[in-house]
């Protein structure tokens, strides 16, 4: 049998799992380079906050403000007053991180891992558990003190650092494996942005609110209509961002409830989009084309015509949501998480007592993402897998999952982003609070990337995982 026959032989489940391996294949292309990347910025911050010589203008210079003015308004600018380049980073630019968080969430629900819920209900019980026992074990640590506030913080999974971790294991990782990390980041990312919405609003400004729905309703209409300009979504999306920035909803809630609304479907369906294809590459001739090109370097003006059609075809091809997705992907990864992670994983540790590291709110939110996540991750995948709710991933035993689960205590950048939303720097007691936090989510994502480093360095077998093949 051909390798093109035994291909058009394959069965409807195997196409499914091929567009599984696909997506976790393409998340993990992405995240883990960006990872390195936000290792290297958070390592960067860290130095240069400690260098004496140069640190006073490390921290000054993110209090400078920032402007884009028309007349007397300011787009940058909250309740007023100037956003300086601290808040204009973590609420500006984090919004167009959660943005494309949502549309990596609308994709996984539609087609992705989260399409099949028998498919992702192992990840999401585990993802939970994830979430839950961080918060418990942050909250029996902290009551009564005055950083009870912060149990949130331990919560969250960094996908960038922890894929990060996997791809240095090369391919003696599971695909199946990278899938469950890859679907319990995402519904991680979820309970982040549900917490981010319900716990981290102020006084809320009604009447902005009230525009901001109407907008809303805007997008949801377009969506309907079938608008498919992208230009359109992002821009009334930046009004709704500059709504929820003054009435009192954090914005980068914004950020998510507009990627629900940018459409999934093209403009041209593939059908469509192959005939004008084939169309417009009949227009050339053949061999009496391929001798007239051969002689040239510039084309036709009709030749010119048929490959416009094809470049406008093969961009409606694609929908909004995967096109902003894939554009969007290289400048969150690259730009906006390592200067998120620069300015804000800068930690004084010159005034620091060493012991204070493990005392205080940095011991609890290292016991919220070591202990806690271990355990919320491996006690609800077991539970779940035991009781016959969801099979095991295929090729792993309890020794991975366990080692999975001590990956996901990497916290890291959204950790970063709840404990910048749970203390306020410009409060003298709560700005030193801040620092502590900052010190545990470090130290914690540390302990627990190593940890499962070496654990699945021992556990995995020395050569390529049965399925790493689907990764070439």
């Amino acid at each position: 049998m051909s390798k093109d026959s035994s291909r058009t032989q394959e069965p409807e489940g195997s196409v499914f799992s091929h567009g599984i391996f696909y997506s976790a294949r393409q998340a993990l292309r992405r995240h883990a380079t960006g990872g390195n990347v936000l290792i290297a910025a958070t390592l960067l911050a860290l130095i240069v906050a400690n260098i004496p010589a140069i640190n006073t203008y490390y921290f000054e210079f993110w209090t400078q403000e920032v402007r884009l003015q028309v007349g007397d308004f300011n787009i940058f600018s909250h309740s007023g007053e100037p956003m300086n380049l601290l808040a204009f980073i973590n609420d500006a630019l984090m919004a167009i991180f959660f943005f494309s968080i949502g549309l990596e969430i609308k994709r996984e629900v539609l087609v992705g891992e989260l399409s099949s819920f028998k498919q992702a209900l192992l990840p999401i019980v585990a993802a939970v558990g994830g979430m839950a026992v961080p918060v418990l074990v942050y909250w029996f640590l902290s009551r009564g003190t005055d950083y009870s506030g912060g149990a949130a913080i331990p919560m969250a999974t960094d996908i960038a650092f922890s894929l990060g971790v996997l791809a240095m294991l090369g391919h003696r990782v599971p695909l199946s494996l990278k899938i469950f990390l890859t679907t319990l980041a995402v519904v991680d990312d979820i309970g982040g942005i549900i917490v981010i919405a319900a716990f981290y609003s102020t006084h809320i400004e009604l009447t902005l609110l009230f525009y901001a729905a109407l907008l809303f309703g805007l997008l949801l209409l377009g969506s309907l209509l079938r608008i498919k300009s992208k230009l359109f979504y992002l821009g009334v999306g930046g009004v709704i961002w500059f709504l929820f920035l003054n009435s009192g909803i954090h914005p980068t809630i914004a950020g998510v409830l507009v990627a629900f609304c940018v459409p999934a479907t093209p403009v041209f369906a593939p059908k469509k989009y192959i005939k004008i294809i084939r169309r417009s590459i009949s227009n050339f001739k053949g061999d009496e084309d391929d001798v007239d090109l051969e002689k040239r370097t510039i084309l036709g003006k009709e030749q010119m015509n048929w490959l416009k059609q094809v470049e406008s075809a093969s961009d409606k091809v694609i929908s909004p949501l995967q096109d902003l997705e894939d554009s969007l992907h290289q400048v969150v990864n690259f730009v906006i998480l390592p200067l998120f992670a620069f300015a804000n994983a800068g930690i004084l540790l010159l005034g620091m007592e060493p012991a204070s590291t493990f005392e205080g709110i940095s011991l609890s939110i290292i016991c919220g993402l070591v202990v806690g996540k271990f355990l919320g991750i491996f006690s609800f995948s077991w539970l779940t897998v035991k009781l016959h709710l969801a099979p095991m991933p295929a090729h792993a035993s309890w020794s991975m999952m366990a080692a999975m689960a001590m990956l996901g205590g990497i916290g890291f950048t959204v950790s970063l982003f709840i404990a910048t939303l749970s203390f306020n720097a410009a409060v003298p007691e709560q700005a030193a609070l801040l620092e502590h936090a900052k010190l545990g989510i470090v130290v914690g994502s540390v302990l627990s990337g190593l940890l499962a480093f070496v654990w699945l360095h021992l556990v995995l077998p020395k050569g390529v995982a049965p399925d790493a093949v689907e990764e070439d």
